[in-house]
């Protein structure tokens, strides 16, 4: 076995010590299409860290596909935060520290960009719970807003960035994932990010929602419809790191192929979309024009091989 084989082995090795679960979800997904790999996901960390299993990575990676990490707790949060650091300052580790936000892994995905896995509890969080930490802690931090969704993907050090635009110009060499901090444990004040996540939590499911477009329409049977249909397109199957920008659009389409009242379509999308209103600084336009856009679209090229409702 090579050398190569080996520094990936130990890599993987001190990934997984550092940030310690009953199973993990492997997700190769090619860094020019988008596409992820079929093939078994779930594993342990003992026959992750096994030479087959090692092996069958190390070609993905040489095929061209990235290769995404998430502890696993089912329809949960395992208790792991991430935090995507693009073009961070060295000193923002520093103030995590000093904060008490210690991460348990920091990863270097490519030259000047991070990531940061935050261990806030011992037991797997709700994943609107999981994704308001996360949501603060970008805020925090700088982070990418567009990754605090509970069950975001990590990259798993010991491979190389397959994208192209991490590769520096001039140079056809794919950057190294490079692990350069892990301490097992919890957050110093992981327990205290929590609850005050709780907290806003509690408080916004209380307060008036002034945009509201149907009041008729409860938050859990939003998200049902909007998980329903984001299966039916094979959204997360075709899409594993989602934008639900364009993920609501293609929903909003949906309903409205299924001649759902627009009213309606922007009451699911605002109840159902993880996370919203996310950056949104209008959240009643935001609504009106994702629905007009669907709108226009299915006007103008509907679901191929569907026939018109």
């Amino acid at each position: 076995m090579s050398n190569g084989f080996f520094i990936t082995l130990t890599t993987i090795r001190r990934q997984l010590a550092a940030m310690p679960n009953e199973l993990y979800l492997v997700r190769p997904i090619h860094g020019l299409t988008g596409r992820p790999c079929a093939g078994e996901r779930l594993w342990s960390a003992g026959l992750l860290t096994m030479g087959p299993a090692v092996g069958f990575l190390r070609a993905r990676n040489r095929e061209g596909f990235d290769i995404y990490l998430l502890p696993f707790a089912a329809d949960r949060n395992a208790g792991y935060i991430l935090v995507d650091l693009d073009r961070a300052d060295p000193p923002i580790i520093h103030r995590m520290h000093a904060n008490g936000h210690e991460p348990c892994v920091v990863i270097e995905t490519s030259p000047g960009n991070l990531q940061a896995w935050v261990h806030v509890s011992p037991t797997p969080l709700e994943p609107a719970l999981a994704t308001e930490i996360g949501r603060e802690l970008a805020r925090l931090y700088r982070g990418d807003p567009a990754s605090v969704d509970w069950r975001h993907l990590g990259r798993l050090a010991g491979f190389t960035n397959q994208k192209p635009q991490r590769r520096r110009p001039g140079s056809s060499y794919a950057p190294w994932v490079r692990l350069l901090h892990t301490q097992a444990g919890l957050a110093t004040h992981g327990a205290a990010l929590v609850a005050a996540a709780q907290r806003r939590l509690t408080d916004r499911a209380s307060a008036p929602t002034p945009f509201l477009l149907d009041r008729s329409l409860t938050a859990h049977a939003a998200a049902a419809i909007y998980r329903a249909c984001l299966n039916r397109l094979r959204i997360p199957q075709r899409y594993p790191q989602t934008d639900w920008s364009i993920a609501d659009k293609w929903i909003a389409k949906e309903l409205l192929w299924r001649r759902t009242p627009v009213a309606q379509v922007q009451a699911i999308l605002q109840l159902g979309s993880p996370g919203f209103p996310r950056r949104h600084c209008d959240p009643a336009d935001y609504l009106r024009r994702t629905a007009a856009r669907a709108l226009a679209e299915l006007e103008s090229s509907p679901f191929p091989g569907r026939a018109p409702r």
